[in-house]
């Protein structure tokens, strides 16, 4: 397996960083402990998760509940030493539906204490390697939203500098080890480099945000942050939800698949969508791939991600995902990709 550096961190992460939203609704604790144990013995040191997970349906009854499964399998000898794990405290929910620590919670002290506690009881570990902000408090396009037209922040808006300076106090005690932002933008991105280097305060080692075929939009001014400041990509959702394996083309849902267990994932139900994933399936066949392994690949080899985030609910797509990070694509491949990506660039936000 190949290791990317984090950033600055020093940390060397497996190439392939293992998702884990489906545990505790589509995955059962011991198949969530089996995918654990593939994964590392292929290879993976890199375990991402989420107090909010999981998400495939949401429940407010099971917030936390991958954390548990994830935690009951750090507590057997040896395997907290093997991995490098990142976890996430949740910003305000904007749904009115998902209601984390009460469902008054912020980005603020009070709450980004709690919210480290809770993690660390249920992973059963006394520090976490990464924790990261997992969507911004201020008003962003994120989750299939795109544009913005003007600023429309709350008036009790938490700082991000207070929101920084919590999460240094996190590191000063032990608790961190490195601190990350996920579904951010540029100008955010570049408010907690400069807040630290004024400050004195952490740095951000990572920004994890959705990119894949049909989503490439953190190739604009996002790629050039991560490059020149060495702030790499954690890529989310290399597989569009699963849509870039052509299971749902031809309006056909496989019984147990994301789509049908978890219909609020509708970034991906777009105007050009379908014709720009059948194109690229057809790339895939037409070089002797599977499409998932084709998309993948392509993330995969990205000069600013650090990790591609990927997840599985059957051993069969765990195997195939981990096989992709010995992929490369000949020159033929990504020129056919770069071809759909002119006609049909970036359907899904």
């Amino acid at each position: 397996m190949q290791t990317r550096k984090l950033g600055t961190t020093g940390l060397d992460v497996s190439l392939i960083c293992l998702g884990t939203m489906t545990y505790g609704s589509q995955n059962t604790e011991a198949e969530a402990h089996a995918q654990l144990d593939y994964a590392i013995d292929h290879g993976v040191n890199f375990i991402d998760t989420a107090e909010a997970y999981p998400v495939t349906p949401f429940h407010n009854d099971t917030i936390g509940r991958t954390e548990e499964y994830i935690g009951s399998w750090l507590t057997q000898p040896g395997k907290r030493e093997k991995v490098i794990l990142a976890t996430k405290v949740a910003g305000p929910a904007r749904d009115m539906v998902r209601k984390f620590r009460g469902g008054d919670n912020k980005l603020d002290r009070r709450n980004i204490l709690s919210a480290i506690d809770g993690s660390l009881a249920r992973l059963r570990t006394d520090h976490i390697d990464l924790y990261q902000v997992h969507w911004p408090e201020r008003h962003v396009p994120m989750f299939g939203a795109r544009g913005l037209a003007q600023v429309e922040d709350r008036e009790d808006l938490t700082p991000i500098e207070e929101t920084l300076d919590t999460l240094g106090e996190l590191v000063k005690a032990g608790k961190v080890r490195h601190i990350g932002v996920s579904n951010e933008t540029a100008w955010g991105v570049g408010e907690y480099l400069r807040l630290s280097r004024d400050k004195g305060l952490p740095r951000v080692a990572s920004i994890q945000n959705a990119y894949n075929l049909v989503n490439r939009l953190f190739e604009g001014s996002l790629a050039e942050v991560a490059l020149r400041e060495n702030v790499p990509l954690l890529a989310y959702s290399p597989l569009a939800a699963g849509n870039l394996t052509g299971k749902y083309l031809g309006g056909v849902i496989p019984p147990g698949s994301r789509r049908d267990v978890a219909n609020q994932f509708t970034r991906y139900d777009t105007l050009n969508a379908n014709a720009a994933i059948a194109r690229y399936v057809a790339i895939a066949h037409a070089f002797g791939l599977d499409p998932a392994t084709l998309a993948l690949a392509y993330v995969n080899s990205r000069p600013f991600v650090a990790a591609n985030i990927i997840g599985a609910t059957t051993p069969e797509q765990l195997a195939l995902a981990v096989a992709s990070a010995d992929v490369t694509l000949p020159p033929e491949a990504l020129a056919a990709i770069e071809a759909v990506h002119a006609v049909l660039p970036d359907p899904c936000p």
